[in-house]
């Protein structure tokens, strides 16, 4: 089973974008506007920097440097406002404790440990694999690639959970099947690539994760509940 994160377990994606703007701010008078917030949504630190780098001449960081300074500001967002664990995230985590588990984020290490430490799900994953650790983001299929090698797991019997339109793209470019999850899809991405959507992990049981591999034929979304 592969995991993503942001917008997966964790509603966390919007709290990343102001802690980006601040880290910019602070560090580089550099102000981004509502159109970069709603980029990173989905997106990789990889595709993320190009944007700005982009839009922003004078963005003189590293993509290392960007990352770095946007999860030192995330710890004062999250004292703020906190982070929302979107339903059934750690339930589901833990009931597939018995198979191999990976997490597959465009967030850097240091923000996915942030992250895994909310959820209290530290060491709950064999493999992660995070923006520095691939050269091609979602939706390019890299990060699935690599965390099905790290685990010694064929793409085509693994099954990737996924929120983001770009996120199911990467999965399913890697031949795994994807299930996505409504709960976090705030932006409203377009879902209907992947094989199942659920409402929320709630809804996550071994019926509907067998029921992937029954499916013959081309991907068509459907809900659990039609």
């Amino acid at each position: 089973m592969l995991f993503d994160l942001d917008g997966t377990l964790l509603d966390s994606e919007r709290e990343s974008a102001e802690a980006m703007a601040r880290a910019l701010a602070h560090g580089l008078g550099i102000v981004i506007d509502e159109s970069d917030r709603a980029f990173i949504i989905g997106r990789s630190w990889v595709a993320i920097y190009d944007h700005l780098r982009a839009r922003y001449p004078s963005l003189s960081w590293s993509r290392a440097e960007l990352s770095a300074a946007t999860a030192r500001e995330r710890v004062g967002v999250f004292a703020e406002v906190g982070a929302t664990i979107l339903p059934g995230a750690q339930a589901a985590v833990r009931a597939l404790s018995h198979l191999p588990l990976g997490l597959v984020t465009g967030s850097s290490r240091a923000e996915a440990a942030q992250a895994l430490a909310i959820l209290g799900l530290d060491g709950a994953f064999a493999a992660m694999v995070c923006a520095e650790d691939v050269a091609a983001s979602k939706p390019a299929p890299d990060g699935y690639l690599a965390c099905a090698r790290a685990l010694g797991i064929d793409p085509a019997g693994a099954v990737a959970i996924e929120d983001s339109a770009a996120g199911i793209a990467a999965a399913a470019a890697a031949g795994c099947r994807v299930i996505a999850v409504a709960a976090g899809n705030f932006a409203g991405q377009d879902q209907r690539a992947a094989d199942v959507i659920l409402d929320s992990l709630e809804d996550l049981t071994p019926a509907v994760i067998a029921g992937l591999f029954a499916q013959v034929g081309s991907r068509h979304a459907f809900e659990v509940g039609d």
